[in-house]
């Protein structure tokens, strides 16, 4: 598909471990926000006395934030999710797919954690969004075709 950016297309595909073992595809997202990678951080900085500037990578953090409706058939894998692990005090990691055919691209996102839940939906005119934010270990990119 050329000439395009839609979100319309996108998958969203989630695995997680001894939980959800084959892939669910994540559905009912906000109008203005589906989910988002944060910036992550490749590199410190520090400059010597001099003003010569030093550089080291650094592993930076892979933070991403879903944003589901409150009617979202998805907000149950999270609620579950969010309550295993509440209950059995342990950390159920995860993998992910997305593909984005509108740019003919792939990404691969790895042994992800649930981080920060936004655990009840605002309620104001109408229930509004819940968040759930996942940290990866590694986020990667490649072409994809149809």
């Amino acid at each position: 598909m050329a000439n395009t950016i839609t979100s319309a297309d996108a998958i969203f595909a989630l695995t997680v471990t001894n939980l959800y073992p084959s892939a669910q595809t994540l559905e009912g997202y906000a109008a203005d926000a589906m989910f988002a990678l944060g910036d992550t951080e490749m590199a410190t900085t520090v400059r010597g006395a001099d003003g010569k500037l030093s550089a080291g990578f650094v592993f930076g953090e892979y933070l991403q934030t879903i944003t589901i409706m409150p009617d979202s058939p998805s907000r149950d894998i999270f609620e579950t999710w969010q309550l295993t692990s509440l209950t059995s005090k342990a950390v159920f990691r995860c993998n992910a797919t997305i593909i984005l055919p509108a740019i003919s691209r792939k990404y691969t996102l790895v042994n992800g954690v649930l981080q920060r839940v936004k655990a009840i939906p605002d309620a104001q005119r109408v229930l509004a969004a819940q968040t759930f934010q996942i940290n990866w270990e590694s986020v990667t990119g490649a072409s994809y075709t149809a």
